[in-house]
C-alpha cells in the first residue's frame, strides 16, 4: 500500500477504516448520528481512488438534496477524488434525461414546472373547485407520494380512502384532480420533479441503448441516507446498477423522517436479503456529543425496529462540566418564546457563538414569535430554509465582483483583495446598528470568512471558483446568527446548544399523527432533533388553556424514565392548573434517579416535584 492511501485511513477509527477498505461488492453501513458517516463514504472512495481500484469517472455518489452533494463534492475535493460526481438522484437523472431524449425521442426533453401548486391551481378550476393554499400543497403532496410510491392514478384511487384528504376535496374528487393535473402536463408539455425520476426509469428499462451507456458511464455507486430511498428511486438505482453489485448504501432507520413523502427504510434494513452477499458495518461511536444526549437519545429509540445503541467517543463525553439535557414546561407560547431568548441571550454572552446556537420546532408557524424574542434581545437571526445565502441580491453582486477581481492578475493576499471588494460593496468592519443592514453585513462578512476554510496559499482564481461552486451546489458559509429551522430541515446539522420547543402533546406528536406508524414517524423526528446537540439540549413545551391545553409530549418521559410520574400528575389533574411559574430546567439524567422539577414564575399547569407541592399564591 502506497503511504498516501495509508494517510487515508489513518484518519479513521476501526469501523471507519473497515468501511473504507472494503471497496467491491454490496456493502451496507449501518450509522448512527454523529458517528462519522460522510467521513467514512469519502474516505472510502478517495481510498478507492488512490488505490486505484475505483476509475473516479466512474464512481457515482447519491445524496438527498443538493446541500450534502455540495458538501461531499468539496470533501472529495479535498482527499484527491476530483472526478467522483456527487448528485442528488434528481440531479443525476435530469443530466441523462437531457442526454437521452434528443437521442431516443427527438427533440428537447419536456420542460421542467417550477413548482406543482399553480398548476394544481388551474387543475382545481378545471373542475369548477375552489381550494385555499394548505389544500392546493395538500394536494402536491399526495401526488408526489402516488408518484414515489409508484401507483397508476387508477391503482391510488383503490386506496384514496386510506389517504388523508386535503380540504375541500372528497376521495373521488381527489383522485378527478390528480387526473386533471396530469393531462394539464400533458397538454404544456411539461413534467413535475418525480417526472423526471419516472421517465429515466421507464428509458432504462425500455432502451437497452441508454441502459448500457449509463452503466459504462458509471460502475461504482455510493448511497447515502439510504433509510430515505423511495420505491421509485429505488426503482431507479436498480436500472442504474443493472446486474452488478458494487453498491454501498448508508443511512441509520431511526433517522427515517419522510415517510409522508413515500421513503421507507425497509430498503436499508432488508439489504441483505436483496443482496446476500453483502457485508453490514455498524457506526455507533458518537464523536458528536455528550455522554448525557447520547443517552436520552438512545432511550428514546430502545427496542425500535433497526435502532442502533449510540456510545459516546468524544474525549470530554463525560466531563463533569457536561450540563445534563433539560425540560421547561411553560404556561403560553409567549413566556416559552422570552425564556428560551434569554437562556441564549446569556449564552452568547458567556462566550457560546450565535451560529453554534439553534431553535428546533415541529412546524414552520412556531417560528415567528421565537424571531421576534431573538431581535428584542439584540441576537441575529437565520431562519434555515428562507431564502438561500448565494440567491441574496448582495452575495450575488459580491460573487460577481469577486469573479470580476479574479480576471485580474493580483498578486496581494487573498484576505486584503477580497475586503476592498466588498468594501467597495457596502460591507465595513465595524457592525452597522440597523437589522436589515446588519444582515446584509453578516452575509458578506461569511463570504470573507470563507478564506479561512481555504488551503495556504490559495489565489484570487482559486477563492473565485470555489464561490462558483458553493453557489451552484448551494454549499452556503456559517452566518454568526442563531439558527431558527423546522426539524426536517435540521437534519444532518448540528449546533453546540439546542433547544427543541413546542415538545406538547398535538405538536410533537402532531395533532395528526393517529396511529402506530405516524407516531413512530414523529418519535423520530424527535430523535434527529435530540441528536443535533453537541453540548447543550434543552427541551420545552406549552401547557396552554381553555381548547388549546395541552400535555407534555410522550416523548419527554420515554426519553427519560423517571419523568413518567410527572406526565401522569399532568393527566390526573388537568382540572387543577393553578400552580404558580413555570417550570424551571429541569435535568434528565440516569434512569432510576428523582425528577428535580423546580416550579417558578406563572404558570397554568400543575407539573410538581415528586413528592412535593407547588407554592400557591
Amino acid at each position: 500500500m502506497s503511504s498516501d492511501a495509508e494517510a487515508i485511513l489513518s484518519a479513521l477509527d476501526p469501523e471507519q477504516r473497515e468501511i473504507a477498505e472494503s471497496l467491491r461488492g454490496p456493502v451496507a453501513v449501518l450509522a448512527g448520528a454523529g458517528t462519522g458517516k460522510t467521513r467514512a463514504i469519502t474516505h472510502r472512495i478517495a481510498y478507492g481512488v488512490r488505490t486505484g481500484v475505483y476509475d473516479p469517472e466512474r464512481v457515482l455518489a447519491v445524496t438527498f438534496t443538493r446541500k450534502a452533494a455540495g458538501e461531499l463534492q468539496g470533501r472529495l475535493r479535498a482527499l484527491g477524488a476530483d472526478g467522483v460526481r456527487a448528485q442528488t438522484f434528481h440531479g443525476a437523472a435530469l443530466a441523462q434525461l437531457n442526454h437521452f431524449w434528443p437521442q431516443l425521442v427527438g427533440g428537447a426533453a419536456p420542460k421542467m414546472l417550477p413548482g406543482k401548486v399553480a398548476a394544481i391551481s388551474q387543475a382545481v378550476e378545471s373542475l369548477g373547485l375552489r381550494l385555499g393554499g394548505e389544500a392546493l400543497r395538500d394536494a402536491a403532496a399526495e401526488i408526489e407520494w402516488r408518484k414515489t410510491r409508484m401507483l397508476s392514478i387508477d391503482a391510488y384511487a383503490d386506496q384514496v380512502e386510506r389517504r388523508p384528504i386535503p380540504q375541500g376535496l372528497t376521495p373521488e374528487r381527489l383522485v378527478d384532480l390528480q387526473r386533471a393535473y396530469t393531462a394539464l402536463l400533458e397538454e404544456r408539455r411539461q413534467i413535475d420533479f418525480e417526472d423526471v425520476l419516472v421517465l429515466m426509469t421507464g428509458m432504462l428499462e425500455t432502451e437497452p441503448l441508454a441502459a448500457l451507456q449509463v452503466r459504462e458511464r458509471y460502475r461504482f455507486f455510493t448511497v447515502d441516507e439510504y433509510q430515505d430511498v423511495s420505491p421509485l428511486q429505488h426503482s431507479l438505482l436498480r436500472m442504474w446498477l443493472g446486474d452488478r453489485d458494487d453498491l454501498c448504501v448508508v443511512g441509520d432507520a431511526s433517522q427515517t423522517i419522510y415517510s409522508f413523502a413515500g421513503a421507507s427504510s425497509s430498503y436499508l434494513l432488508r439489504f441483505g436479503a436483496e443482496y446476500p452477499r453483502a457485508r453490514e458495518i455498524r457506526l455507533e461511536r458518537n464523536y458528536r456529543s455528550t455522554e448525557a444526549v447520547v443517552r436520552i437519545s438512545n432511550r428514546l429509540m430502545r427496542d425500535r425496529p433497526g435502532a442502533l445503541t449510540l456510545r459516546a467517543a468524544r474525549a470530554d463525553a463525560t466531563a463533569a462540566s457536561a450540563a445534563a439535557p433539560t425540560f421547561e414546561w411553560f404556561a403560553s407560547d409567549h413566556d416559552e418564546a422570552a425564556a428560551v431568548a434569554d437562556s441564549i441571550a446569556a449564552a452568547v454572552r458567556a462566550g457560546t457563538p450565535a451560529s453554534e446556537v439553534a431553535i428546533l420546532y415541529r412546524t414552520n408557524a412556531q417560528s415567528a414569535r421565537f424571531e421576534e424574542a431573538l431581535r428584542q434581545r439584540g441576537l441575529s437571526v437565520r431562519v434555515h430554509g428562507a431564502q438561500r445565502f448565494f440567491e441574496r441580491a448582495d452575495v450575488r453582486q459580491a460573487v460577481m465582483l469577486i469573479r470580476g477581481e479574479a480576471k485580474v492578475a493580483d498578486t496581494r493576499p487573498l484576505f486584503q483583495i477580497v475586503s476592498d471588494v466588498l468594501r467597495a460593496g457596502g460591507w465595513s468592519a465595524k457592525a452597522p446598528e440597523g437589522a436589515a443592514q446588519r444582515e446584509k453585513w453578516e452575509a458578506l462578512g461569511a463570504l470573507l470568512g470563507l478564506i479561512d476554510e481555504m488551503p495556504p496559499g490559495t489565489g484570487i482564481r482559486e477563492f473565485s471558483e470555489e464561490l462558483l461552486a458553493r453557489q451552484r451546489t448551494q454549499h452556503e458559509p456559517t452566518l454568526d446568527a442563531v439558527t431558527l429551522s423546522a426539524i426536517h430541515a435540521a437534519k444532518g446539522l448540528e449546533w453546540s446548544m439546542v433547544h427543541v420547543v413546542g415538545l406538547s402533546e398535538g405538536l410533537l406528536p402532531i395533532t395528526h399523527a393517529t396511529d402506530e406508524a405516524a407516531i413512530d414517524e414523529e418519535r423520530r423526528l424527535c430523535y434527529v432533533a435530540f441528536t443535533r446537540a453537541r453540548d447543550t439540549l434543552r427541551l420545552s413545551g406549552v401547557a396552554g388553556g381553555g381548547r388549546t391545553a395541552r400535555q407534555p409530549s410522550r416523548f419527554i418521559s420515554e426519553a427519560d424514565d423517571r419523568r413518567r410520574h410527572v406526565s401522569r400528575r399532568h393527566r390526573v389533574m388537568a382540572a387543577r392548573r393553578r400552580s404558580r411559574g413555570a417550570v424551571r430546567p429541569a435535568p434528565l439524567a440516569a434512569r432510576g434517579s428523582r425528577a428535580l422539577v423546580k416550579p417558578a414564575g406563572r404558570c397554568g399547569c400543575d407539573a410538581r416535584p415528586s413528592r412535593r407541592r407547588s407554592r400557591r399564591g
